[in-house]
């Protein structure tokens, strides 16, 4: 396993609460970054959003400012940005918060009036938490949950949150993960290690489906997030269970290939981690020679500190060995270079690779 944390300058930067994520807001000043982050304070039990600014000083530690605050109904449970659906694009960024009550809150944050954020939208989705939320350009999202629901919500200016339930379990199948891969189709990942394809022309239930029969029961089986990427829609890639990294082809929706963890063949090398993958990134900034018909490199963070970079056939790299879960992570997809994520031990890890 090749390792790069040697060769990284990782700041990491205290926090008096726990972190349950991290996403990097647009680039609107060349001066300073903004990120958003979900707290969650044990002592008062409140959860909150807070902007943060990050002065990136390239001979100190950088300093870190939180800007704003909003306070969450409970937990959040998945922190994404909403694009600009609704929004002012780059200054006005939307930000949207899940949580383990079943609401969506979908809020403005000003980053030309010093990162003010204010709620704009909100609506109760869910029985329980909501488990992955998925935006696409034109403000529309897509969430699951536990209860076996799958919405899609469209932010409608004037009116609101229109949301439109394309498929309800009843709590007899729940979902812990979701991804667009096209304006009318959408993956969703849960228990068993299965996916499933849904067109939104095709109404009623997924149109194709990865069974989740390909483990053979070995163990604990559940994906925890998915990613799909922009210039290869046909490829879904998963982690979750075990160290368990694999990819899903929807042309050829039989068979996995797994790139890491359960079901991985002898041939395949060493596993960056062997506990739950909790996310999935495509990485952009991880140069690769490989074929089109190779699974390009990805990212992931794991409950065992790891977080490192998966390329099909080569050995993976380690970028972060904590001494404690890494929750989530997010690429800087203007600066891809540039990376963000979530320790369980109350602090928050940036750094940017050469």
């Amino acid at each position: 396993m090749e390792m790069q944390e040697d060769s990284l300058q990782v700041h990491r930067l205290p926090q008096s609460k726990y972190v349950d994520g991290v996403r990097w807001l647009p680039q609107a000043s060349a001066l300073n970054r903004f990120f958003a982050a979900a707290f969650y304070d044990p002592d008062s039990e409140s959860s909150s959003i807070e902007i943060q600014s990050l002065d990136p000083n390239p001979n100190n530690s950088p300093s870190v400012v939180s800007l704003s605050s909003w306070t969450s109904p409970s937990r959040v449970s998945s922190l994404e940005i909403a694009g600009n659906g609704g929004g002012g694009g780059t200054f006005k960024p939307m930000v949207s918060a899940a949580t383990s009550s079943g609401s969506l809150h979908v809020l403005m944050v000003d980053l030309v009036e010093g990162g003010v954020v204010q709620e704009v939208h909100a609506e109760r989705l869910h029985v329980g938490r909501v488990e992955g939320v998925d935006w696409r350009e034109g403000g529309e999202c897509v969430t699951v949950g536990d209860d076996g629901r799958v919405n899609v919500v469209r932010v409608v200016n004037g009116e609101g949150l229109r949301c439109r339930r394309v498929f309800d379990g009843n709590g007899l199948v729940g979902y812990r993960a979701v991804k667009w891969a096209s304006p009318s189709e959408f993956v969703t990942g849960g228990y068993g290690f299965g996916l499933q394809l849904w067109d939104q022309r095709k109404p009623g239930e997924a149109v194709s489906q990865l069974n989740g029969n390909w483990f053979q029961g070995k163990t604990s089986a559940v994906v925890h997030s998915i990613d799909i990427h922009p210039s290869r829609k046909h490829t879904c890639i998963a982690g979750g269970s075990s160290g368990t990294v694999f990819a899903w082809d929807l042309r050829w929706p039989k068979q996995p290939i797994v790139l890491s963890g359960v079901g991985a063949s002898e041939g395949t090398n060493n596993p960056l981690s062997e506990s739950e993958v909790w996310e999935v990134q495509y990485d952009s900034y991880t140069k690769s020679n490989i074929s089109s018909s190779r699974i390009l490199p990805v990212m992931t963070c794991s409950e065992d500190g790891i977080l490192g970079v998966i390329e099909q056939g080569e050995e993976p790299i380690e970028l972060l060995a904590e001494p404690c879960a890494i929750n989530s992570f997010d690429i800087d997809r203007q600066n891809p270079q540039d990376v963000i994520c979530s320790l369980e031990w109350e602090s928050i890890a940036v750094f940017s690779r050469p």
